[in-house]
């Protein structure tokens, strides 16, 4: 039967998250995959966020330089309002990993997994892809450890 997620449920994320922040804060005492997951669970929460904001003022990258054409010809717009579009649903995923990372860590897996076939269908910044296929593991594995260190609502 399929659970839907009450405020009660969001908030008891919240307090796990705010306990787990306090577990940050003596990170070194923790067991060491209690730190693993608490370092995956912060780099995946904050950083979709950073750079789905990051799509709207460019100051990291000219992220539509990155967009295949065959991707263009197929999105509503041109590639920077496309890259737009993308800057929502990484931050939508960041908030997503940092509430549920359990599910969050197979969303940004997946996503990270459609910009892969993005770049290289491109025939280059397959150095790209290559760090994206690291991040696509790590994504996975927070979503692994969340199993066992972050309180279940689903």
């Amino acid at each position: 039967m399929a659970h839907t997620h009450t405020w009660n449920d969001m908030s008891g994320s919240w307090h796990e998250m705010t306990h787990s922040a306090r577990d940050m804060a003596t990170i070194t005492k923790a067991e060491p995959s209690r730190q693993a997951f608490l370092m995956l669970w912060a780099v995946f929460a904050l950083m979709p966020i950073v750079v789905g904001i990051d799509k709207f003022t460019t100051g990291l990258a000219n992220w539509s330089t990155y967009l295949a054409p065959w991707v263009n010809d197929i999105v509503p717009g041109n590639a920077d309002q496309a890259m737009y579009a993308v800057g929502v649903v990484e931050i939508a995923a960041g908030i997503l990993v940092a509430l549920m990372p359990r599910i969050g860590g197979y969303v940004v897996a997946t996503w990270l997994a459609a910009i892969i076939v993005n770049l290289v269908s491109q025939g280059e910044y397959y150095d790209i892809a290559l760090r994206d296929f690291g991040l696509l593991v790590a994504a996975v594995a927070l979503a692994r450890l969340a199993s066992t260190h972050h309180q279940s609502h689903t």
